[in-house]
């Protein structure tokens, strides 16, 4: 079979690489013979509009002057001197147009004489008559002179009007030319086109049949593999809760430890200390000042043991219930933190096991806030909605991209777990300069 493919495959490659070719050098080909035609189209559009334009000029430049021989009025000499600036600045542009056809700058010099010619008699008759010279311009006026440069001049700008248009309608029949071509390319090349289509359908019927198996193969192999994700991913949750679990198990076992076998340590320390001092009566200073020392630092030692043992398991939670527990995680985090941290909470039903989730969430958030949200401000909410409870962090930071968090991020990962094993979800709403909102929605108990 794939001795078969590999010429059908070269075949249908060569007719559509020729193909384009072809099409890309006539289209090229036409393309540089249409702007060649349109640019002598539009040149000797130029022309012709020049040439007729030189023409009116000098009609515009007779007319003055006759207003002016006749009334002997200087303002016909107004238009009489602009027309014949005019004249001279179209000459000068009529030359630069035809510089580049011998034959056509031929004609233009005769035009050009014939100008000059009917301008000296025009400038002429002008300077008699300022002159009073009434008898001299008259004469001149009577001579046919002027009508026979007129006439010269007229012939002579029609005859190279007439070779404008012969250029005009030589570049619309090469226009014609180079668009024929084009259409003999198109053609030509959908022709090829169409070919090397056909190839290609017979190629692909050839592989039809193993490319069916091919996916049958891999359709069968993706189900096994998707079973095989699916029964390990549960595997893994049940693991990770399993694992949380025990967590919270040692936690909770070394809470208590600390609190039983520490607690009773430092106290009785204390009290020691106590009696010490009142079984000793009056102390020098310094001894005075050291048990002090000595009774702050049990005091600081029982504090921190305190600390320690509500981090690891709040007693609240047990002893007070949520919402008293969050006050207290707000409050002493504010006073660790030096965060302005308010709350909005409302009395919830939950199990032991979804309070201890929403106690983590807000604990976890807390700390990230004082870690990376570089914020002055966190608010904690409990709500009591219909059928669910909803539990929210937020605070006034830096903010995040959430797309943009790696798996190292272990803290959102476990609070998202968390919350799903409780029969939650968790959201994470940030925008970069704006803040975060972390927040989550947990069942209430049937």
């Amino acid at each position: 079979m794939k001795k078969l493919t590999l010429p059908k495959m070269l075949i249908s490659l060569t007719l559509a690489v020729l193909a384009a070719a072809a099409l890309i050098f006539i289209n090229e080909a036409s393309f540089s013979q249409s702007t060649e035609a349109a640019s002598q189209i539009e040149a000797a559009q130029q022309n012709r509009s020049a040439v007729n334009k030189l023409v009116q000029q000098m009609l515009n430049a007779e007319t003055g002057q006759r207003g002016y021989l006749l009334t002997g009025d200087a303002r016909y000499l107004a238009p009489y001197n602009t027309a014949t600036a005019d004249i001279q600045q179209n000459l000068a542009q009529l030359r630069g147009q035809f510089a580049h056809d011998p034959k056509q700058l031929a004609d233009f010099d005769v035009l050009s004489q014939h100008v000059a010619r009917k301008l000296a008699e025009l400038d002429m008759t002008v300077r008699m008559r300022k002159q009073g010279n009434e008898a001299g311009w008259k004469f001149v006026l009577s001579t046919d002179v002027g009508n026979d440069q007129m006439e010269a001049i007229r012939e002579q700008s029609a005859k190279l009007a007439a070779n404008n248009t012969w250029e005009m309608a030589r570049g619309q029949r090469q226009i014609k030319r180079a668009l024929l071509l084009s259409r003999i390319g198109i053609t030509a090349t959908a022709v090829g086109a169409v070919l090397a289509f056909c190839i290609y359908l017979w190629q692909t019927k050839a592989r039809m049949d193993s490319g069916l198996r091919e996916q049958q193969s891999l359709a069968s192999e993706r189900d096994r593999l998707e079973t095989q994700v699916r029964e390990r991913t549960a595997s893994l949750a049940e693991l990770a809760t399993h694992l949380q679990n025990v967590r919270e198990d040692e936690r909770g076992h070394l809470a208590r430890e600390l609190h039983d076998e520490l607690g009773a340590l430092l106290t009785a320390a204390k009290l020691d200390v106590a009696r010490i001092k009142s079984r000793l009566g009056p102390l020098q200073p310094e001894a005075a000042e050291r048990l002090e020392h000595l009774t702050r630092t049990l005091n600081s030692g029982i504090a921190l043991k305190r600390r320690i043992v509500e981090d690891l398991r709040p007693s609240s939670l047990s002893h007070l219930g949520l919402v008293a527990s969050l006050e207290i995680l707000a409050r002493e985090f504010e006073e660790r933190s030096g965060l302005s941290i308010s709350t909005e909470l409302e009395q919830v039903e939950l199990g032991g096991s979804a309070q201890l989730t929403v106690y983590r969430l807000a604990q976890e958030s807390l700390t990230n806030i004082a870690k990376y949200a570089n914020a002055s401000q966190a608010q904690i909410s409990l709500r009591n909605l219909d059928g669910y409870i909803a539990v929210t962090v937020k605070d006034n930071g830096q903010g995040f991209n959430p797309q943009h968090v790696g798996p190292s991020r272990h803290g959102l990962t476990g609070m998202r777990h968390r919350v799903e094993a409780a029969g939650g979800k968790l959201s994470i709403i940030s925008t970069e300069g704006k803040g975060t909102e972390i927040g989550a929605i947990l069942p209430k108990p049937m």
